[in-house]
């Protein structure tokens, strides 16, 4: 029996507040701030920086990377590619050998947790993101947010939780849909959903008849979140992921917050009504404490950053404005990608196995001693570095200017020009830390081209 070894989430940084989306439409729209997606970021690099998240240094100082994940099942309804797998530029990003595999599961939100079965039942990563959009002033737009969650299984002797039953039932009806090529989805009246729901979630309630310490009870209906309390006996823990619906990422962020509290011993109970209903009980174990993600679902949370409802609007293509009158950049080429594949994806250099310089990107000549072929892989996404110089572009091609570039030198070795995601060069100094992250530089003719970009630190 699989369990869970580690797990991680992204929550993005950027915040619209709903005050601000009140005022520009004319509606209310309540408290608070919804969490979105930057620009640069989509399905794709979210994805990535979950399960980054999830494989990161444990307490004990175990790399969880040195664990080898058998498979990589990503779940999203709102891909950056059809008719391509989205999963294996995942699979660059992470390093991961080349036997192990990749696919997508797309299409609702209980692709969740198709690939929650596939990644337990032979111990692999399941990876799940979603960007949700609504159109403007709907309660999608308003109740929606943007994340990612990643949970990694293997031997449950070395798991912080184990599932210790299960229940699913599937039925048919119409109640959430989106056509291929539309935008935004559509919904059907909030109480025919619930009762198709309801009968669901009872009949899988009383087959795991449990008295758990923690419910989860996620649902695209809103019906089924507002009755949770009366379908679901227990200490309800949450409804919905704290960032507000999140496609097939609500029951993993949802999860992964009641995770970051739970104590030793404890009952978490997963019920998932979407397209059916799927419920879990798990049960967490003596490693829980020491098995925590870095940084909590509610840390995430709290540290954001305000963007406006209207460039957020132009992030999403729903509002057409003037793009930067700048030549776009060139589309990126299937050749050169795939020769470079070890560096653009998972930031691979090259050291010199005579003189130890590093080489950014990887060369077969040393700029150092000119060893020619003396070169051995040394991969840095994981590496922090130290500003030496920046610089703020208002005149370079982008979607949210300023473009702030930097010169960074890493620990260890190595120095590279990179762009800064999430900056407007305020916050940035020389001698600033960074570390790495994957996003999108681009998309051009239809083509996304992915690297890493670097973002700073506040404290380490």
């Amino acid at each position: 029996m699989n369990g869970i070894l580690a797990y991680g989430t992204y929550i993005p940084s950027g915040r619209v507040q709903h005050a601000d989306i009140a005022a520009t439409l004319g509606v209310k729209a309540g408290r608070g701030s919804r969490v979105v997606a930057s620009f640069d970021e989509d399905t794709t690099t979210m994805g990535v920086a979950a399960a980054r998240a999830a494989l990161h240094p444990c307490a004990g100082g175990e790399s969880m990377d040195s664990l080898t994940a058998h498979g990589l099942f990503f779940a999203t309804t709102s891909p950056a590619y059809a008719d391509k797998t989205n999963a294996t530029a995942q699979h660059a990003a992470l390093g991961l050998p080349a036997d192990v595999f990749a696919a997508d599961l797309a299409g609702s939100a209980r692709s969740a947790i198709a690939a929650f079965t596939g990644a337990r039942a032979v111990g692999g990563l399941a990876v799940l993101a979603d960007v949700r959009v609504g159109r403007p002033g709907s309660a999608d737009e308003v109740g929606g947010g943007d994340g990612a969650a990643a949970f990694l299984f293997g031997d449950a002797a070395e798991a912080i939780a184990v599932v210790v039953a299960e229940s699913c039932v599937t039925s048919e009806f119409l109640d959430r849909w989106r056509t291929p090529g539309t935008v935004a989805g559509s919904q059907w009246e909030e109480r025919f959903g619930l009762d198709e729901y309801v009968p669901l979630i009872e009949r899988v309630v009383a087959d795991l008849g449990a008295d758990p310490d923690h419910v989860v009870v996620v649902s695209p209906n809103t019906g089924v979140i507002k009755r949770a309390a009366q379908l679901v006996k227990g200490r309800l823990s949450t409804t919905s992921s704290p960032i507000g619906h999140a496609g097939t990422a609500d029951v993993g962020i949802a999860l992964a917050a009641v995770l970051d509290t739970a104590e030793p011993h404890q009952t978490i109970l997963v019920i998932s009504a979407a397209d059916g209903c799927d419920g879990l009980l798990l049960r967490t174990t003596d490693r829980i404490s020491e098995g925590r993600q870095p940084v909590s679902v509610a840390d995430q949370l709290a540290d954001g950053t305000d963007v406006s409802y209207a460039t957020y609007l132009s992030w999403r293509g729903l509002l057409d404005r003037e793009p930067p009158r700048r030549p776009e950049p060139d589309r990126a080429a299937a050749p050169p990608s795939a020769r470079a594949r070890a560096w653009k994806f998972s930031f691979t250099g090259s050291r010199c196995s005579q003189c130890r310089l590093v080489h950014l990107p990887p060369g077969r000549v040393c700029k150092g001693c000119g060893a020619i072929d003396s070169m051995v892989p040394v991969a840095l996404s994981r590496i922090h570095g130290t500003v030496a110089t920046y610089t703020v572009d208002r005149l370079a091609y982008s979607p949210a200017p300023p473009l702030v570039a930097a010169v960074v030198d890493f620990d260890g070795g190595g120095r590279y020009t990179l762009e800064v995601a999430d900056s407007s060069g305020e916050e940035l100094r020389v001698g600033s830390r960074v570390a790495l992250t994957f996003r999108r530089l681009n998309t051009t003719g239809g083509v996304h081209n992915y690297f890493w970009k670097a973002r700073v630190v506040h404290s380490e």
